[in-house]
Parts: C-alpha cells; structure tokens; sequence
C-alpha cells in the first residue's frame, strides 16, 4: 500500500537525534515507504525536535513552513524531545498532525493509517516516567561517520537542563547489543563510529531494566575496541566527573579509539557550578585536561560552555573566560543560557540581561576561533590519517583527522569515506588546514 509514499525527515539537535531519526528512518523503509531529502515533495515529513536552548524551538515553525510549501498537502509528524516537553503546543503549529513523545517515536509507523491532513495536531504523548526502557538506534547512510547511541536519558538534576523531563531516566543498551549494533556498521563499510548518548559516562545503569550498573563506561569502550573492521570509534560528549583515568590511559593506547574528546564545563567559576548543580568543580575539570594532555599531547578537547546564567556578574564571567584562555584545550560549544520552563534556574534571581549575554557569547566565540587556530597551528608538520566526507563543497572535499583537525583539498569522488596518512602543511584563511599526501599507503 505504501509503495509509492515518500518520507522526507528533518532532525535538529544533537548526534543523539540523528542516531535516533535513522532508526526511524530504517522503519519506514522497512513498511516500504521511500526516503528522501527534506527539500524534496514527500507525502510525510518528520521532524524530530529539540528542546536545548529557545533557538531550536522557534525554528520548527520554520521548517514546518518550508515542508508545506513542497506539498500542502503532506502529514507533518513532529517527535523528539519538545514533542515530549510541550505536545500540546506542538500539536496547534498550522500544518502538523501528529505529536508522538518519548516512548511513542519508536512506534512511529503504527499511527499511519490515516493520511488526511487534520485540523489541529493529533497527539500520543506518556508521562517521562513511563520512559524507563531502552530503545537501541544508530545512524547509516546520512553521513560518513555513523553515530551508535549507548545510553539514554539522565538521573542528574542540573538546574537549566530540561533533558531529564523529556527523555526520561538513565538507561542503557545492553552490551551484547552495543556490539551486535557496531558489527552491522562495520559490514557497512562505514569506517568510523560516533558514541553517543545522554550521559555516556553513565553507561551501565539500567541496562537490563535496573538500577545497578552491569557494565562500566570502561568496559564498554574495552569491548567496543575489539570490534573488527573499524577503524574510529570517537566518544562524544562525557561528564568530566565521570571520565576515569582508565579510560584515558585506554584510549591512549588502544586500537580504534582517537584522541578526541568533548567535555562539558559550563562555568569556570567555582560559584555558578554549585548553583548549576554540576557534580563537579574547576579543579576536576582542569585535572581531567591535564591528564589527557599528560597521556596524548595532540589530544583535541572541545569545551561545552553557558553564558548568562543567572547570576553570572562581570567578575564570574571574566573567571570562566580567563580559566579558558589559560586551559590546554582546542575549540569552545557556546551556549547562551535561556529560560527553560520547569527548572529551578527559571526561578532564580539576578538574572543577566539578553544584550549582556550576547556580548558574553560574542567573546567566548572568538575565544573559540582562538583556541582552533592555535590547536591547528601546534599540529602543523605532523603526519596524521584523514577520514574524508561525501560532500562536493564548491569545489571541495573536507575530512577530519583523528585528532579532529579540519582538512580540504580540491574535489575528488575517489577520496570519498577513505582514510589516507597526509602531512598537514598550512593553514587556509578560513581556518581550514591544507595538507600533503605522505607516501603511506591508503587504508580502504
């Protein structure tokens, strides 16, 4: 019956998103739907939402906008996490049928059998606390990277983050199925992995429906290495609190895992962690750099920073900016705090105001693009392993080295997810490094 309908999906926010997109995705075509691109006609259009900061929520509006003006006719499906936190709200945007919440996504294809546009959005949404199993996902086909999702949901309580309320507990893949997922990727030819989740550093909790840990993090990475036919495994963002020693001097020495991590700070100053509720201070977070630059050198470490957190006077800012500046790290995430419903921040005094924050945002940004320069410039001269991506870019194709240094150089379709040794020799004036190729074979 559905042999000639046509899905198109969008996805906003985070790896674990798109992970999560191509799984649905995967359903669709499986009840015989077709994919395609979201600026093409389709019949139904997904759109999985995020709830992180008020930018993401005011631009669903938008999209729904541009999907209705490829067919007017379409079924708008929105899911994700501000289909969770605010449905409702969701369900009036003109255009959108249906609203599923956390659990409801994944049985996305049994709510299809009606097709007629409705006057306002349908909506199949469970209380957070109904969203204590585990849905296992990862991404083929949408990039050269896959991103494999390990763990969801969060039991931490940081007073901005709305990502407990619309994902639920934390929760695990079992082990078995982390690998059985990695070793499909691996068949695909698909030569690097992204590790992905809420709290990845958590992994093991919940993972067969309890409370207790049956695996660590550490082992999950031990096992993961041992995968055959990858050549990355990359861990995405990790709490500081929860990154081990073992797991550096591991990935330090293993076989697949890179020199790469992104640790989420959010304050350099002792005052503002504590009010965030973080699980850690400064001197934590300036220990785990250390000891990765102890064991890697050329390590990349990217930042996740928040500014205009209530609170945060002139002095509280100028201390997380300087802690930055003098910190051994490579790139900033910038993130201008807004108000999110339900948090305990929402409610608290001394709020900064809007035009304080962008100017806040504006100088940790250019801090970023100084840290990213210098990163690059340390890396010139050094012979590192390109893993290069599908996208013709005016003329370009880009890739990333294992440390996460960006590369180009002219077009070449042959080069196309291959990994070939390069000698990095400058830096191009947008920011982007120039490289020879070393006489070391390619690895296909």
């Amino acid at each position: 019956m559905n042999a000639q309908k046509k899905v198109a999906f969008y996805t906003l926010g985070c790896k674990l998103n798109f992970s999560e997109t191509s799984t649905i995705a995967r359903d669709f075509q499986q009840e015989g739907f077709e994919r395609v691109g979201f600026a093409e006609k389709a019949d139904i259009y997904v759109i999985n939402t995020c709830s992180v900061t008020d930018n993401a929520d005011k631009r669903f509006k938008t999209i729904v906008k541009n999907a209705l003006k490829l067919n007017s006719e379409a079924f708008l499906i929105a899911v994700g996490c501000y289909a969770q936190l605010k449905p409702e709200e969701l369900a009036a945007v003109d255009g959108v049928d249906l609203v599923l919440g956390a659990t409801e996504k994944f049985k996305i294809t049994q709510y299809l059998n009606d097709l007629s546009k409705n006057d306002i959005g349908e909506v199949h949404s469970c209380e957070i606390s109904e969203a204590d199993f585990y849905v296992g996902s990862y991404s083929i086909g949408d990039r050269t990277r896959a991103f494999l999702k390990v763990q969801d949901g969060c039991d931490y309580k940081c007073t901005y983050c709305t990502i407990p309320l619309a994902r639920g507990i934390s929760r695990s893949d079992t082990l078995a199925n982390v690998l059985e997922n990695a070793a499909k990727i691996s068949d695909q030819g698909i030569k690097e992995i992204v590790l992905t989740g809420v709290n990845i550093g958590d992994y093991g909790k919940g993972e067969f429906g309890n409370k207790k840990h049956e695996h660590t993090f550490f082992e999950l990475v031990q096992a993961l290495d041992e995968v055959k036919g990858i050549h990355r495994l990359r861990i995405s963002s990790i709490e500081p609190n929860l990154l081990k020693n073992e797991t550096i001097n591991f990935v330090a020495n293993s076989r697949s895992f890179v020199p790469h991590f992104h640790i989420p700070l959010q304050s350099g100053s002792d005052t503002l962690l504590k009010k965030m509720k973080r699980r850690y201070l400064s001197a934590t977070y300036t220990d785990r750099v250390s000891k990765i630059k102890e064991y890697m050198p050329n390590a990349c470490i990217g930042v996740d920073v928040i500014v205009g957190f209530p609170g945060e006077t002139d002095e509280a800012f100028l201390e997380t900016y300087n802690y930055l500046n003098d910190l051994d790290i490579s790139y900033l995430h910038v993130f201008t705090y807004s108000e999110r419903p339900n948090t305990e921040a929402a409610l608290f005094d001394n709020v900064v105001p809007k035009n304080v924050r962008a100017k806040r945002s504006k100088m940790l940004r250019g801090l970023s693009v100084k840290k990213r320069r210098a990163f690059y410039e340390s890396q010139l001269k050094n012979e590192l392993t390109v893993l290069f991506e599908s996208e013709n870019k005016e003329g370009y194709i880009y890739g990333f080295t294992e440390n996460y240094v960006k590369v180009k150089t002219p077009w070449n379709p042959g080069l196309v997810n291959t990994l070939h040794k390069i000698i990095l020799t400058k830096i191009d004036a947008d920011g982007i490094v120039r490289f020879d190729f070393s006489k070391e074979p390619v690895f296909n």
